[in-house]
């Protein structure tokens, strides 16, 4: 199995290239998913979630409103550390339990948005970055999620910088561009990550 670490700021784009390298056969663990996966209605992640910040933080139909909880903790870093105190133990239990569900020879890539703030490159065969310049980033996430630039500038400011991403990174893909030259960037990480998996089976 080829471990593939995934991670990029707010607005890359991380889950445009984990759906192309879907198709191409790897298997997606999206952190995120498992994320919103460990604090579903009637889960123990739910009612730790609760017990901190109250029921002010669940929408009509119970599940939690993650952008009113958004909003309390990315202006609080002492809320956003509690937050991160019962999610993380969480989403790294069912990630390891979804890794040891793979198959041997496959190829798993976990895209994980703060892998260079919690220091986990080295849980990785590989770590590739995916990089965008900060006015494409704001422009993205204002375009797609209705973001202001305070709420961009708030969510920019509590993950680590683009230096210190570049840092932990053996690939940096490129996603300044259109979708068809990300197409093309996509297939040639595959390329690389195949040729990467196929000389570790062989050493």
């Amino acid at each position: 199995m080829l471990k593939v670490g995934l991670t990029g700021g707010i607005g890359s784009g991380k889950s445009e290239v984990s759906r192309r390298l879907a198709g191409y056969g790897a298997l997606i663990i999206d952190a995120d998913l498992v994320a919103r996966e460990v604090v579903e209605p009637h889960t123990p992640g739910l009612a730790q979630v609760i017990g901190v910040f109250g029921t002010g933080i669940l929408a009509g139909d119970g599940t939690l409103d993650r952008q009113r909880l958004g909003e309390i903790v990315f202006h609080d870093p002492g809320l956003r550390a509690k937050l991160n105190a019962i999610v993380h133990p969480l989403v790294g239990e069912r990630i390891r339990e979804l890794e040891r569900g793979a198959d041997p020879g496959a190829i798993v890539v976990e895209a994980i948005p703060l892998i260079a703030e919690n220091h986990m490159a080295g849980f990785f065969d590989i770590v590739v970055v995916v990089d965008v310049p900060p006015r494409i980033q704001e422009d993205r996430l204002a375009r797609d999620r209705g973001m202001t630039r305070e709420q961009v500038a708030a969510r920019v400011a509590a993950q680590a910088s683009p230096e210190d991403r570049l840092a932990i990174a053996d690939i940096v893909l490129d996603n300044s561009g259109s979708l068809a030259e990300l197409d093309r960037e996509v297939g040639d990480l595959w390329a690389e990550l195949c040729r990467r998996a196929n000389a570790a089976a062989e050493s």
